[in-house]
């Protein structure tokens, strides 16, 4: 037998040798072949992916979109970016009973705010659409119809009540819950009979006990006789919408999609999908399943916790790049594990086969540190920075509007020194609305008491630093105030330097902690600091 291998593990790329030609074997040959092919797996390796590649991320909007299902969107578009292909959003909406309203319509927002958009889909459209399941019925009737005339699916009138009691049965004998597989039997007389009365009925897919080997590229070489241990699965229910098996079948073909990457919990569905490639004649794609995203404690993540949606991270602030950097650093697939990864970055590292079969640890008390990296990295981006600077100044608006006596603070000026002050020490632009930030925005009050229990050289201290601004004109820098501040204090009579700090920073900020002195002079500019200081310098009964 002649088998082209056109994929290794190290190399990911097409897996024909799954799809034909094992049938003849016998079980001994069978071993046998499946060795010498992946020994010859480990021989070969290429450096491209061979044809077209197109790949699709399929959620059911039963829900809303999770950082699983995030994860499994984006190594799809890091692998279709990587190799020039074409990155496809499918809705599998054939579960009408459990729709979420909204949650289609999100999907897709939640893809293009995580920049990760898709190239075609229900929104963008695309050549081979309708990219909804639910438009897609009568191909998939057509195609279960086809199964019918070939002998490998047939109709099955078994009613709701008589396979819950083969459920419970086999419950009861410890066994696992399966279809016997009763109408398969069936005469076409007797089917022909039961269709003319109009019988519920659903079409099932017959299962061969000859599934064949396949090789997935992440969990190699695998072979699961899905007849062994399943009963024939239904492809279209009693409401004529098709089941998932049947579905995801019809539309990987006809969408020409190349590799199919998913999460595991799909590996041992697919020997019977492969059986559904095998009985319809077409060629199957190759598959990947991904391993799974798992809380700290080695738990499932699941739909049921809250704070896993996407939508909760955008409402936190949380930056799209940051998400997408923390997603994939908790897993694998990369040259590098480093923090800090931009998107284009991955897709230059992205090398499919280091991605293991471990799952990967998702703990979310470490997403805060990748925010503040990639909040720096926007920082430092002129052009995001701007945007940035519009963003803070709504905030600032909407938090502050009735306490702003200088509207300075929202110039594109004194916000930019404030982000490039603050960069590296902030994880979201929601920390600097907080109270120990208001300073920046509010002019401080403060008792005479307070000034009084530091020091009686306030007027003294004023003064010098009203002084220490003429010298500096405009020009001030963190390094060069910290300097001149210490002498400042050997001017003084009474006043320790700690003494003369905390009195600068409650007259600056009305707090007893917070960045350095003078940090926050450079932050407020001279204008503001004189007249926060020339208060210390009005009579005591006006302060």
């Amino acid at each position: 037998m002649s088998v082209c291998l056109k994929t290794c593990r190290g190399c990911f790329l097409h897996s024909r040798v799954l799809q034909r030609g094992f049938q003849s074997l016998t079980a001994d040959r069978d071993r046998r072949a499946v060795l010498r092919l992946n020994s010859a797996a480990v021989a070969r390796c290429c450096s491209t992916v061979q044809g077209e590649v197109r790949v699709r991320f399929a959620p059911s909007p039963t829900g809303f979109l999770h950082l699983g299902g995030l994860r499994t969107a984006l190594y799809n578009y890091i692998f279709a970016k990587k190799y020039g292909g074409t990155f496809i959003l499918r809705l599998e909406d054939t579960d009408q009973s459990r729709l979420v309203p909204g949650a289609a319509e999100s999907i897709e927002d939640m893809l293009e705010w995580a920049g990760i958009p898709p190239d075609e889909s229900p929104r963008r459209g695309g050549p081979l659409g309708p990219y909804l399941q639910s438009q897609r019925l009568d191909l998939y009737n057509q195609i279960a119809g086809e199964l019918v005339e070939r002998g490998h699916g047939y109709y099955c009138f078994c009613s709701p009540q008589r396979l819950e009691l083969l459920k419970r049965e086999a419950l009861r004998a410890g066994e696992t819950p399966r279809y016997d597989n009763r109408c398969r039997h069936l005469r076409a007389d007797q089917v022909q009979e039961m269709l003319a009365k109009g019988a519920p009925h659903v079409i099932r897919f017959r299962l061969e006990a000859s599934a064949e080997p396949f090789q997935d590229l992440i969990f190699g070489w695998n072979h699961h006789e899905v007849a062994q241990v399943e009963g024939d699965p239904v492809v279209i229910k009693a409401d004529g919408f098709p089941t998932y098996h049947l579905a995801n079948v019809v539309d990987d073909h006809f969408m020409k999609i190349s590799h199919v990457l998913r999460g595991s919990e799909w590996l041992i569905s697919t020997a019977k999908h492969l059986l559904m490639y095998r009985a319809l004649g077409w060629q199957p794609p190759t598959f990947g399943h991904l391993p799974l995203l798992t809380n700290p404690n080695g738990s499932k993540l699941s739909k049921r916790q809250g704070d896993i949606f996407i939508e909760n991270f955008q409402k936190e602030a949380v930056l799209p790049e940051a998400l997408l950097d923390f997603t994939t650093n908790c897993g694998s697939g990369f040259t590098t594990n480093r923090n800090g990864r931009r998107l284009e970055e991955m897709i230059l590292e992205f090398n499919p086969s280091k991605i293991t079969t471990h799952s990967a640890l998702l703990d979310l008390e470490k997403l805060p540190e990748f925010n503040r990296i990639h909040l720096q990295q926007r920082i430092e981006d002129e052009q995001k920075c701007n945007a940035l600077i519009k963003d803070l100044q709504q905030q600032i608006q909407q938090v502050y509007a009735a306490e702003i006596h200088n509207q300075d603070v929202l110039e594109e000026d004194h916000i930019r020194r404030v982000l490039h002050l603050r960069k590296g020490h902030i994880t979201s632009l929601r920390e600097l609305l907080r109270p120990n930030y208001s300073y920046l925005w509010v002019r401080p009050s403060f008792s005479t008491h307070q000034v009084a229990a530091l020091t009686k050289e306030a007027p003294l201290i004023a003064s010098l630093v009203l002084r220490l601004l003429e010298e500096r004109a405009e020009e001030l820098s963190v390094d060069q105030l910290s300097k001149d501040l210490k002498r400042l204090t050997e001017q003084t009579k009474a006043t320790k330097y700690r003494e003369v700090m905390k009195l600068l920073r409650l007259v600056l900020s009305g707090l007893q902690q917070g960045p350095s002195v003078a940090e926050m002079m450079v932050s407020l500019g001279p204008a503001e600091i004189r007249h926060r200081f020339q208060k210390l310098l009005l009579p005591p009964d006006n302060s």
